[in-house]
């Protein structure tokens, strides 16, 4: 069952075994008391025969004395039936037809025996036993039969039971009013948590400081958390679409200045050159909002959703194989150094290899005229696999590398988007790796870092 309200399901799970104990207490008390009820009766069945005996014995069976007959009349609750008859079975007191004795019933009755009979046609409990006695100037074994209407017994069982039920059920509905206004005032720290959370709005994610009960501190230290990240988030998202937009405006602009001019071309060769001028535009505007949707596609996913088991090697030589088709003509040789077993990690590939494209594409852009070759060095160790990127280029200076990484900044300027590293920085992090600019003697180099996946059972 589900429950929409917390208050009905803590009622629930705290009335619930409270409901069972009571249940038990209940069917124990009842077994007690009618264990305990039997005892007594049978106590008082007893009683009343012996008094019946002494006085049968005093008063050679005449009469029985007040305080026997008080007891006779009224035990436990009861009127009590008796028989007694002599050795040779002739009749001396009581009623004259005692119940049936019961075929259980042993013949040496010396010992009080106890048996359920009829009498009348009601239900009645029954005491025989044996006394040895003189009445009359006969001596001998007297039989004496006492009983009592079951009706006595069951009716004070069900009074007692009753009355212990119901001091159950009060205690048990007590305790659910309790419960009830407990659980209440037990969840008015969350309800003020709520209060504290409608608050908040897009632009004030202020961390929530109220006291909270220590059950709910790390609820709220999560949510802390969230709202740092959703704020940082939202913050980041506000600088990137201004940068975009100003990246944006030039490319758009000269978009427009040329498709102006091919439309107001004096001749069919002017139109001719600045056509291809427009769509050589065109694709540096496009190839700009590529950037830009990579860009906030590597901040925004959870690789831990896309990620697959996968071997670097082969995601290598498809980044190198896309890079030489999209950098056709260029002079530029892609070395690869690979280790002879496969290097697995746990990663998006479009995404690496987009980080990777990146960082090949940057040293055709930023390496100057003379930069020839790229090098690709892989190796791993127990924990993680590494993945070293250099160049012949020109380098990128020490105190350039934090720039080099910045959205929309260049170590030298030049073209390009200033997005590359960037976006292959994000890509690092998201896999919980991380991408280190190095410092060779000559040309740059780029380390990129990867934990190993876990060997496959």
């Amino acid at each position: 069952m589900r429950f929409t309200s917390l208050r009905a399901r803590l009622i629930v799970i705290i009335l619930t075994p409270l409901l069972v104990i009571a249940l038990v207490a209940g069917a124990w008390q009842f077994r007690s008391t009618t264990q305990r009820a039997e005892s007594i009766f049978d106590r008082g069945l007893l009683s009343a025969a012996l008094a019946i005996s002494r006085d049968v014995a005093v008063s050679d069976g005449d009469a029985l004395s007040p305080a026997t007959r008080r007891l006779v009349n009224d035990t436990s609750g009861g009127e009590l039936f008796y028989h007694v008859y002599a050795p040779d079975g002739v009749f001396v007191t009581g009623y004259s037809t005692p119940p049936v004795l019961a075929h259980s019933a042993s013949r040496d009755l010396t010992q009080p025996f106890f048996y359920d009979g009829r009498y009348q046609g009601e239900e009645v409990r029954v005491l025989r036993f044996q006394d040895v006695s003189v009445v009359s100037g006969v001596a001998g074994v007297f039989n004496i039969t006492v009983w009592q209407s079951a009706q006595v017994r069951s009716t004070f069982v069900r009074e007692v039971a009753t009355r212990s039920f119901a001091v159950i059920a009060f205690l048990v509905v007590s305790a659910g009013v309790v419960v009830w206004f407990g659980v209440g005032l037990g969840l008015r720290p969350l309800l003020d948590l709520e209060q504290a959370i409608a608050r908040r709005t897009p632009s004030e994610l202020e961390p929530i400081r109220r006291r909270v009960p220590v059950e709910a501190q790390g609820l709220v230290n999560t949510l802390n958390t969230l709202l740092n990240r959703v704020s940082r988030r939202i913050s980041s998202k506000d600088e990137f679409i201004s940068n975009a937009a100003h990246q944006l405006r030039n490319p758009v602009a000269g978009v427009l200045a040329l498709a102006e001019a091919v439309q107001n071309a004096p001749n069919a060769a002017a139109a001719k050159t600045r056509s291809a001028e427009l769509v050589q535009a065109a694709r540096e505007a496009s190839a700009l909002t590529n950037k830009l949707l990579s860009f906030e596609r590597a901040s925004g996913s959870d690789m831990r959703q896309t990620a697959t088991r996968l071997d670097l090697k082969p995601l290598l030589h498809q980044a190198v194989s896309t890079f030489h088709a999209q950098q056709k003509g260029a002079p530029v040789s892609v070395d690869q150094v690979l280790p002879a077993t496969a290097v697995y990690v746990m990663a998006d590939p479009v995404m690496l290899q987009e980080a990777v494209l990146n960082l090949l594409g940057n040293a055709v852009v930023h390496g100057g005229p003379d930069m020839t070759s790229i090098k690709l060095h892989l190796s791993c160790d127990a924990r993680q696999a590494s993945l070293i990127l250099s160049d012949n280029g020109v380098g990128i200076p020490p105190d350039k590398h934090v720039a080099a990484i910045g959205r929309f900044s260049q170590a030298g300027g030049g073209p390009g988007s200033g997005l590359g590293l960037p976006i292959a920085v994000r890509v690092m992090e998201n896999h919980h790796g991380r991408l280190e600019i190095l410092d060779p003697p000559d040309g740059a180099a780029f380390r990129l870092t990867l934990p190993l996946a876990e060997r496959e059972s």
